[in-house]
């Protein structure tokens, strides 16, 4: 319990203005809020099981530059889609509402798996399973940032609800070109 809580507060402060969390709050003003947040908690389970599993056996650091620059282009593809928009037919209509909780969770997982290689919060946990219980460090980093992440999303909702769709999908795509830019320079310099 004792790794639990401290892996959960420790997360939960990192990942408070950080860029995984304004991605959150950015994807929660397009997608449904629940497909958001499960794919933010699968994403963030995965990367944190192998966060713990690399600390705890003190194995070699991951090649976060190569990473970040990947995301950072992922990121970029991310900002041209938002600005582009999506135009459907109607025989797509039908399809698109069975398969779009799916591919939501998707986009915003892979997107948030690779936005958290490297970041902060999995050195972060990284470090603290080197010290503490495997498996209370991975649920209470989960837990921490799946619960700032939470908090990004329901602000997400609300300003989704009051600004016009164009001002939305202009604001992400300059936040994903942020995003990307930010990852891809993280990944020269290290």
């Amino acid at each position: 319990m004792d790794a639990f809580l401290l892996s959960f507060g420790v997360i939960f402060i990192a990942e408070l203005g950080d860029k995984s969390q304004l991605m959150a709050l950015a994807f929660a003003t397009r997608f449904p809020a629940v497909s958001v947040l499960v794919a933010i908690t699968l994403a963030t389970a995965l990367v944190h099981l192998g966060s713990v599993a690399l600390g705890a056996t003190v194995a070699l650091a991951l090649p976060t530059d190569i990473v970040s620059i990947v995301a950072g282009l992922a990121f970029l593809v991310f900002a041209a889609w938002t600005l582009r928009g999506d135009v459907l037919g109607e025989a797509d209509a039908a399809r698109t509402q069975r398969d779009a909780a799916r591919s939501v969770v998707l986009t915003v997982g892979v997107a948030f798996f690779l936005a958290e290689l490297g970041d902060k919060t999995m050195l972060a946990t990284v470090t603290l399973a080197t010290h503490e219980d495997a498996l209370g460090t991975w649920l209470g980093s989960t837990a921490g940032m799946v619960a700032a992440d939470a908090i990004a999303i329901g602000i997400g909702k609300v300003l989704g609800t009051r600004l016009p769709e164009r001002a939305i999908r202009i604001g992400a795509a300059v936040a994903f070109v942020a995003f990307g830019a930010i990852l891809i320079w993280e990944g020269l310099r290290g």
